[in-house]
């Protein structure tokens, strides 16, 4: 067993490969680039080297740098995660080369699945069946129209050497052919410098199942199958193992072709063999078709990990420092049923566009496993995938660890990022696949559904009331008292686009009565936190400048400036004036050397779809001015400056 590897990657995976190291008593060398200098795995690993710039190509993708870093920490192995130089045969040429261990497969696996029509005439010479389509050398137009001819409409033209759906594109008649094509070739050639693509047919109820193999070099065996068919932009949701609906007939047809394909190259490590299921007549054992082998760990892992109780980068190391495979075919067994869900920084109701921000608050449900490379405080910043942790529940049955995840998922709570935590929830509860009944096309056929807003209950708003005041811990025990009625206080809310004025008052019993256009809600104040009046979950909230999100099974985000935070910010007899809330410039009305009296507008900031006018806390003498109109500006960055008073006179 090695001493000590060095993981080239970043995140949760490289988080999980240290977990399992430690276990096993295997130092860690972790690399980092400029956006990472203070990430989870860094502070993880028991050493860290810088290896250059934010992007990826800067960083993660030197192969170089990574090996230099290896050799200079004496590291034995590099484990390359999944993504940057995973599926790289030639890096895995440069590690051997340099006298370390690659864990994963040899180059010559991963080149043998590196092209979808050489894999899968590999494949289909292996006895493993593949979907009908024409997968030569002959990119003539014409013959491939006469290709989908013969293999029969719908057919799906995809780039050989395509992936995420790029250079993909499904056509249903003969007259639409030329079109899509020339359309998939364009699209490839700029995606992958290549625009060669094959014709397959097209599965009309297709379903995503994937088996785990593990292998040796020489002989491999299957670790059962995974379903991913929920997905969004050809990306990967949620995934489950095993295969709702799976028969033992076709696991045990699926698994040995699984094994089939990783022996037919050789494959050594953790793989995972995909395969297209017809699944309009159920699910049949003449009904799976190959569409593609990776050559690494796969993001959904842990599921495999939780129904067999197998670590599989345990055994990663083990089988890469020479030892042979854990366990025989007859050793593995399914107990249970897990199920993992994909929680990201994106907003789904603007086609799942990737979020940035900072995560002010961030706290993983009941009940799950939380693979995570990100804390509190830490960025998602725009040079990664936009992951923020994968959620892993398990039970003895399907429902069970349903049940769980909807749980786990209730009791999440994240706050600084637009995530994709409510959508998780609707696809979780949505009726066919609580049932079984999934395909690749179910988000996309209730899309609207699953990610509309949650509705806001009016005790949800009245929370927010409270956490824009301030009130998160025990009032006082004559807050809001006065010889005559309890004293109120008027606090401003946005929804969207929706601006709620809210009335709270605090009558000294613990009761906070808030009113709002027609509604009338009463929280009162337990050991656990505020609950509704009469009944009702607790609700936690949890505040940021100038923004408030409530829980109560959603995330309910409400915009919350503070106009007493502005006034201060503006002067009160300093000189500085803040952004009180990241925010647009809107308007500057000053410049250097203006004269200007308290209460005098400076200019105008446009957060949180509402603007807010910074003014002169006191008469005085613009010194500076460090912003323009235009600009996007952090909370508490300097915008305008005044003389000192002693200076202004």
């Amino acid at each position: 067993m090695f001493d000590k590897i060095l993981i080239a990657n970043r995140g949760e995976i490289a988080c999980r490969v240290i977990d399992t190291c430690r276990r096993m008593g295997v130092a860690t060398v972790a690399v980092y680039s400029d956006a990472d200098r203070s990430a989870r795995h860094v502070a993880m690993a028991d050493e860290a080297v810088h290896i250059g710039g934010a992007k990826p190509a800067d960083s993660y993708l030197r192969g170089d740098v990574i090996i230099a870093a290896a050799r200079a920490t004496g590291a034995q192995a590099i484990h390359p995660g999944y993504g940057f130089l995973s599926e790289n045969p030639d890096f895995v040429e440069a590690v051997e080369a340099a006298g370390l261990t690659f864990i994963g497969p040899s180059a010559p696996a991963i080149r043998a699945m590196g092209l979808k029509d050489a894999a899968k005439a590999l494949m289909h010479e292996a006895g493993v069946p593949v979907v009908p389509g024409y997968h030569g050398d002959n990119q003539d137009p014409e013959h491939l129209s006469g290709a989908a001819d013969a293999i029969g409409y719908p057919v799906l033209i995809k780039a050989v050497a395509g992936g995420g759906g790029k250079g993909m594109r499904k056509v249903a008649r003969p007259a639409e052919f030329m079109d899509a094509l020339a359309s998939a070739m364009g699209e490839a050639a700029t995606a992958f410098g290549n625009d060669a693509v094959l014709i397959e047919k097209f599965v009309e109820k297709p379903r995503h199942i994937e088996v785990q193999v593990f292998g040796d070099g020489t002989r491999a065996v299957h670790l059962f199958e995974r379903d991913c068919s929920l997905q969004r932009r050809h990306q990967k949701v949620i995934e489950e193992a095993p295969a709702p609906g799976m028969t033992p007939e076709m696991r045990t047809e699926m698994g040995a072709a699984a094994v089939r394909a990783a022996e037919a190259i050789g494959y050594s490590g953790a793989g995972t063999v995909e395969f297209i299921v017809d699944a309009s007549d159920g699910l049949r054992p003449d009904r799976f078709y190959f569409m593609e082998m990776n050559t690494r760990l796969q993001v959904e892992h842990p599921v495999t990990e939780a129904i067999t109780g197998v670590d599989l980068v345990e055994w990663q190391l083990r089988v890469a420092s020479g030892e042979p495979l854990p366990a025989a075919q007859s050793d593995l067994s399914i107990t249970g049923h897990a199920i993992e869900a994909r929680l990201y920084a994106e907003d789904a109701a603007a086609g799942f566009l990737p979020a940035t921000g900072r995560l002010e608050h961030l706290h993983f449900g009941e009940g799950a496993r939380a693979d995570t490379g990100v804390g509190p405080g830490d960025e998602i910043s725009p040079w990664y995938d936009p992951m923020i942790a994968k959620l892993i529940v398990q039970g003895p049955t399907r429902a069970v660890a349903l049940r769980r995840m909807d749980r786990a998922l209730a009791t999440t709570e994240v706050a600084g990022a637009t995530t994709n935590l409510a959508f998780l929830r609707r696809l979780v509860n949505h009726p066919r696949f609580a049932s079984g009944d999934v395909d690749t096309g179910l988000i996309e056929a209730d899309l609207d559904a699953l990610i509309a807003p949650p509705e806001t209950p009016p005790a949800v708003v009245a929370r927010a009331a409270l956490a824009a005041m301030g009130l998160d811990g025990d009032p006082a025990p004559l807050a809001g008292f006065s010889l005559w009625a309890p004293l109120g206080q008027d606090v401003r809310l946005a929804r969207g686009e929706v601006a709620l004025d809210v009335r709270v008052v605090l009558d000294g019993a613990g009761r906070a009565r808030c009113s709002f256009g027609e509604e009338r809600v009463v929280l009162t104040r337990e050991a656990a936190g505020w609950r509704p009046e009469g009944g009702g979950q607790i609700l936690r909230a949890v505040g940021a400048p100038g923004r408030v999100v409530v829980y109560d099974g959603d995330a309910h985000v409400f915009d919350a400036p503070d106009p007493l935070a502005i006034a201060a910010e503006a002067g009160a007899g300093g000189h500085r004036i803040e952004a009180p809330m990241p925010g647009l410039v809107k308007a500057v009305f000053v410049a250097a050397g203006d004269r200007v009296e308290k209460g005098a507008r400076l200019a105008v900031l446009e957060a949180m779809k509402m603007e807010h006018v910074l003014t002169a806390g006191r008469d005085g003498v613009v010194a500076e001015v460090l912003t323009e109109k235009g600009a996007q500006v952090e909370a508490g960055a300097p915008l305008i400056l005044l003389e000192p008073e002693e200076d202004a006179a």
